[in-house]
């Protein structure tokens, strides 16, 4: 196994100009690994700077917003950038390269997720696996699917150390609204540093997928059932 994990985002713009961000991460913490030292950060780095209403760090221990460290690469990009712009994004993943034609907001997105989440942000740090087996561009559907089930897995794991496991999914919409702040707390950091809108909306397309998931699990599992028929019937091996 190696030690690290690979992610490499090409965007292609219309002018064919193009821009390419590497992401590399420990393979067994999931935490970013920096391409170099940052020199310079920027006043809004600071912890203290609209600071997340459910942020558990302190400025004494963290002087510095880990998320808002991570992302400056994109931000010092993307800061000029239309939402809007069509761009071809290539993501090469480690099992696989993905490509789409998209928007500049889609396509940040899916690459600000992994930032965000291998920040060091202990709220951000449940989202870790999802990272791990990173899909991008995925629908509501593919959203809950890999949400619950990486949700659940968590859960198995808390049983087997003795503590509680909630498979009844009830705290899965508490945990998205504590991500639903720190979306908003980093938006409210970046805005008045942004020219154009690209990097503020794509977090808040991420944030709208973290309002609208909680509330779709149930509808969407429901649309999901019809999947799982084999677990219902007479050849099941552990269920008579």
């Amino acid at each position: 196994m190696s030690d690290t994990i690979a992610f490499r985002y090409r965007f292609t713009f219309e002018d064919n100009s193009e821009k390419q961000f590497s992401i590399l991460l420990n393979a067994r913490t999931l935490d970013y690994i920096p391409s170099s030292p940052q020199k310079e950060l920027p006043d809004w780095t600071k912890l203290e700077y609209s600071q997340c209403e459910n942020c558990p760090l302190n400025a004494q221990e963290h002087p510095r917003c880990p998320i808002a460290v991570n992302i400056i690469e994109l931000f010092e990009f993307f800061r000029s950038v239309d939402s809007y712009d069509d761009t071809i994004v290539e993501i090469e993943a480690p099992e696989r390269t993905y490509i789409k034609k998209s928007t500049v907001q889609r396509g940040l997105g899916s690459l600000l997720g992994i930032f965000m989440v291998t920040s060091g942000c202990p709220v951000m740090e449940v989202l870790k696996p999802m990272v791990r087996f990173h899909l991008p561009f995925a629908s509501i559907e593919e959203t809950v699917f890999r949400s619950v089930g990486s949700y659940l897995i968590g859960q198995y794991f808390l049983q087997k150390s003795g503590r509680l496991g909630d498979f009844e999914l009830s705290e899965l919409r508490t945990l998205y609204l504590e991500i639903q702040k720190v979306n908003t707390g980093i938006v409210r950091r970046l805005r008045p540093a942004i020219v154009k809108d690209a990097l503020a909306n794509a977090i808040i397309s991420l944030d709208a997928f973290a309002k609208e998931l909680p509330w779709s699990i149930e509808d969407e599992l429901e649309e999901l059932q019809h999947l799982y028929t084999g677990y219902f019937g007479g050849l099941f091996p552990f269920k008579k």
